[in-house]
């Protein structure tokens, strides 16, 4: 966690230029403390979620069966289905923490391509700003490197075929939502969620006590503040 903490030292990078008393920081330095800082508090992100039991045993991203099944899951549980409705539901948050670490280089890489005024939007944005940014740069990009993973591990699971197979014909008639339609593109999103969840979890911990962080570029900034 102390990773994911340490990249929402953007705060500090907004103080560098503004703040009287800290000329003696560059804005190249505190630009490239705040990038470095971005990719390794991503990566922790991913090393975190990427790990067995990731999504599975983490409640504020645990995947559960699609609405559509949800609302039947009594009715399965009680016509013998139980232990293919489990079966799913570890399959499906297996499928997302295989998937999640394909995140790491997109997400170094758009810290590699922000722009002055990407990080002018972080250090002036709302709580979440460097998580929406994450996700307004890398979420497309991620969806179609998630998918083919996703479906791998769960087309290894019956109920999922059938759902598939209902649920196809249920988008069509407008009854669910696309997204929906298949597991596949259910659990995508899904896993792209809670990415983004426990960012801005770590994002808003991080601006409410920016003196947590142990960076040394931290202490410099925040020592020339006082």
């Amino acid at each position: 966690m102390r990773g994911i903490l340490v990249f929402l030292m953007c705060l500090v990078t907004s103080a560098v230029t503004a703040a009287a008393g800290l000329e003696r920081i560059s804005n190249t330095e505190a630009g490239s403390g705040l990038k470095q800082a971005l990719a390794d508090g991503s990566a922790a992100a991913v090393a975190q979620l990427g790990a067995e039991n990731g999504f599975l045993n983490n409640p504020k991203v645990k995947i559960p069966l699609p609405p559509a099944l949800q609302k039947i899951e009594a009715a399965l549980r009680y016509t013998g289905m139980k232990r293919q409705a489990d079966e799913l539901v570890v399959a499906m948050n297996r499928a997302a923490e295989a998937a999640v670490p394909e995140a790491k280089a997109l997400l170094i890489d758009s810290v590699r391509k922000m722009t002055v005024k990407d990080a002018k939007g972080i250090l002036t944005g709302g709580e979440t700003s460097a998580t929406d940014y994450f996700r307004r740069t890398t979420q497309t990009q991620l969806a179609v490197r998630f998918r083919p993973i996703v479906k791998k591990a769960t087309d290894q699971v019956g109920l999922a075929e059938q759902y598939n197979s209902l649920a196809g014909q249920a988008a069509q008639l407008g009854l669910i939502r696309e997204q929906q339609s298949t597991i596949e593109g259910y659990v995508t999103q899904k896993a792209l969620d809670g990415l983004y969840l426990m960012i801005a979890e770590q994002e808003k911990a991080f601006r409410a006590n920016p003196l947590g962080a142990a960076s040394d570029i931290v202490k410099r900034v925040f020592g020339a503040m006082r």
